[in-house]
């Protein structure tokens, strides 16, 4: 045996031997062989299609897609997916974040999109004013249903600093929309010289992060998700150059496309994406995991984007171990609390989603927190879960209704931060990661 590979057996003990320790269960097998395959993956950059499910991805991001819930994100996928005539408007939709990855994250949190949208036009003008013209389309026609209810998007970025609907805005932040304003194509402000307007058109050509987001309801798995679609608007030119509308093309690292049809498009457009955009992907992921262990603080998160951190930078001995962390019982409370804002989402006044599907997701919570927890953990979790279902029932107390959401998603994030943070601090390297983060970050 070579050094090195003495020593990487080593190393691979030493993560074994901290698992057991911190009662985490790692299939010594099963994370040999990832180790094994993503080392391999990690050196060519290709995508490839899964023919017998006709996703396709980074092959990296493959090696932790399951396809068992494909038909489920393609159903949900023609709700949030914005379309337009061919050939003049070409599209690409896949799931991204813990959708991408159903083989290691057994509870993911809530239903995410990304979209590349590839809209061609004499000038960049026009692509912002067809882009602007078929968010606008995509949300009245899915504004509302017995399987979904629209939310919110986001367009454009504020001027400056003001007030919107009663809450502060920044100069730079997106814009959030609301099904009327989006539908009156304005939306007033009040900023430092008064009332103002601001137009969708207007703010669609300096769109910044465009995003479109929903409530939906699956009535076969009794299971309501929040689904949010990131799009990626670019812009192809009579010459064929093409460039992103918010001035950023994304990387492609973690995405899950659903159709192979769509590989053609994917790989005209994937042509324009930076050569360093590895480097800059893994960037911003870290500045993301800065954000969850210093200023909103929250183990859960920071573990999931520390983990593709870790895998994308070669650093596999840790994203082996946090890998391991996405299957533990405890986990399951990540989603509980995200899918608490989903209850509160689909209880908004004029909300289409029947209140029976409210009901059956929050016992369906109720459940998971027992089969997680015990003792006094268990009891508080479930008694503020069972105050908020009875706060979302009534919709007669804005103010309880704020407050008991924000109860049970507090008594939620305590438990999850704890777990999250006894067992990455307790793996060696990966505390001395956490330590460095928090460490800077300390005036």
């Amino acid at each position: 045996m070579t050094a090195s590979a003495s020593e990487a057996t080593d190393d691979f003990r030493r993560i074994v031997e901290s698992a057991k320790r911190l009662g985490v269960e790692l299939d010594e097998d099963s994370a040999r062989q990832w180790m094994n395959s993503i080392a391999q993956e990690s050196a060519s950059g290709d995508v490839v299609v899964d023919t017998a499910s006709g996703a396709f991805g980074h092959r990296v991001a493959m090696l932790d897609f399951s396809p068992s819930d494909l038909e489920r994100f393609r159903r949900i996928g023609t709700i949030v997916e914005v379309t337009g005539p061919a050939p003049q408007v070409e599209s690409a939709l896949a799931i991204s974040g813990s959708a991408a990855q159903s083989k290691i994250q057994s509870f993911p949190g809530d239903c995410d999109y990304f979209q590349r949208l590839n809209v061609k036009a004499p000038t960049r003008d026009e692509a912002c004013a067809i882009m602007a013209r078929l968010m606008r389309e995509k949300v009245i026609e899915f504004h509302r249903g017995d399987a979904y209810q629209f939310l919110e998007a986001k367009l454009g970025s504020y001027p400056f600093d003001g007030t919107h609907a009663g809450s502060p805005v920044r100069k730079g932040s997106p814009i959030s929309w609301t099904y009327d304003e989006i539908v009156e194509r304005q939306l007033e402000v009040e900023g430092p010289d008064g009332p103002a307007i601001l137009r969708w058109d207007e703010v669609a050509l300096d769109p910044g992060w465009c995003k479109l987001d929903w409530v939906v309801s699956d009535p076969e798995r009794r299971q309501l998700s929040n689904a949010s679609n990131v799009i990626d608007v670019t812009w192809e030119a009579p010459d064929g150059q093409i460039v992103s509308l918010d001035g950023y093309l994304d990387a492609f690292f973690q995405e899950v496309y659903l159709d192979a049809e769509d590989v053609p498009t994917f790989a005209k457009v994937a042509k324009f994406v930076s050569t360093d955009a590895l480097d800059q992907y893994v960037e911003r992921l870290e500045a993301e995991v800065r954000k969850y262990l210093t200023d909103h603080l929250n183990y859960g998160k920071a573990a999931k984007r520390m983990y593709n951190v870790f895998r994308l930078s070669g650093r596999h001995l840790e994203a082996a171990y946090v890998r391991e962390l996405f299957d533990e019982p405890a986990t399951i409370l990540y989603q509980v609390w995200s899918l608490i804002s989903t209850l509160d989402n689909a209880t908004q006044p004029g909300s289409s989603i029947p209140i029976d599907a409210v009901q059956a997701q929050a016992d369906a919570l109720v459940l998971d927190v027992v089969e997680a927890l015990e003792g006094d953990e268990e009891v508080e979790i479930v008694k503020a879960i069972m105050q908020l279902r009875q706060a979302l029932e009534l919709q007669d107390d804005a103010a309880k209704r704020v407050a008991e959401v924000e109860a049970a998603q507090t008594k939620v994030i305590n438990v999850v931060n704890t777990f999250y943070r006894e067992k990455l601090t307790g793996m060696p390297t990966i505390n001395e990661y956490i330590a460095g983060i928090q460490g800077a970050a300390t005036p």
